[in-house]
């Protein structure tokens, strides 16, 4: 999920050259759905699918919202939770990553926004600062014992860095139930799956925006099936005394992680497990390449 609540906006549905597409706002980000050739009634049902799959992801985890399982867990104070069990196949998720990622990775680590904006300004925090909001950081002072989740007081969990990902196989895998074996472009700000290839042969085009260059393609990846991720500091960042600091953290020391390229951008299987290939190599920093090349995956970096 990204930072804020989606504005409510109305879904659009239009008929482009041999397909239909379907727009929508979805964890605040810009969301878009291409469906082959199908009846119209049909593919308004896809889009309509997708966008109550999407807000109702977002309206379950995004921290911004007073009535979801990421408010509950949050304002818990030290309290145990009970979680349900997509929450806490989530949480398990999250471990995992954390554990991979030796703790460079922590849904904890959300806290560090209040000492961290990362607006394209010049401000960064004190080290005294960091290191008074990392007393609440860290998945080892968490008891997880599913399904119960049980914080110290004063800490938060910020599913951000894993939820668009799951939105969008989710979607993908709800779309494939009322219309099973049809080709659809799911598309979420930018973390892209499809599940079937088209009928007529045709790959989906999904563009790799250059960093530097905002709308500007820099590569075009044919996709037939698969999910596609990336992850980047393109527009968020901050520039202090000639330095860029990404907004990609390592929770283990609460600062930017040190020479992290531009972007990466993973095709896999899945969009969750390119999303967590995305994730894990810009924790590498400039080792990132070498966790790339041992996945196998395909993928494309554009360098700091």
């Amino acid at each position: 999920m990204s930072d804020a609540i989606s504005p409510s906006a109305p879904i659009t549905l239009h008929r482009e050259a041999g397909h239909w597409t379907g727009r929508f706002t979805a964890m605040a980000s810009p969301c878009e759905v291409l469906i082959e050739e199908a009846p119209e009634a049909l593919a308004r049902q896809i889009v309509e699918v997708a966008a109550a799959c999407a807000r109702g992801i977002e309206r379950k985890f995004s921290r911004y919202r007073s009535d979801g399982v990421v408010h509950m867990i949050n304002s818990s104070a030290g309290r145990a939770v009970v979680l349900d069990e997509e929450s806490a196949a989530l949480i398990d998720f999250a471990e995992t990553l954390t554990r991979t990622s030796e703790g460079r990775f922590d849904i904890t680590s959300g806290v560090l926004r209040t000492v961290w904006t990362f607006n394209g300004g010049s401000v960064v925090p004190t080290q005294a600062e960091i290191d008074a909001v990392m007393t609440c950081v860290g998945w080892h002072r968490v008891q997880w014992r599913r399904p119960v989740l049980q914080l110290r007081p004063g800490m938060q969990i910020d599913l951000g860095g894993i939820g668009k990902e799951y939105a969008v196989d989710l979607t993908a895998a709800r779309v494939e139930e009322i219309a099973p074996g049809s080709s659809c472009l799911i598309n979420f700000g930018g973390d892209v799956v499809v599940r079937n290839p088209r009928k007529d042969g045709r790959p989906w085009r999904v563009g790799i925006e250059a960093a530097e260059r905002s709308g500007a393609a820099l590569h075009v990846v044919h996709l037939t099936r698969g999910g596609l991720a990336t992850s980047g500091d393109s527009r968020r960042f901050v520039v202090h005394q000639g330095r860029r600091y990404s907004h990609i953290i390592d929770a283990r020391t609460g600062w930017p992680v040190p020479d992290a390229p531009h972007s990466i951008t993973v095709a896999a299987d899945t969009c969750t497990q390119a999303g967590t290939l995305t994730t894990l190599a810009m924790l590498q920093g400039r080792q990132c390449e070498q966790l790339l090349r041992a996945s196998g995956a395909k993928y494309w970096i554009q360098p700091a």
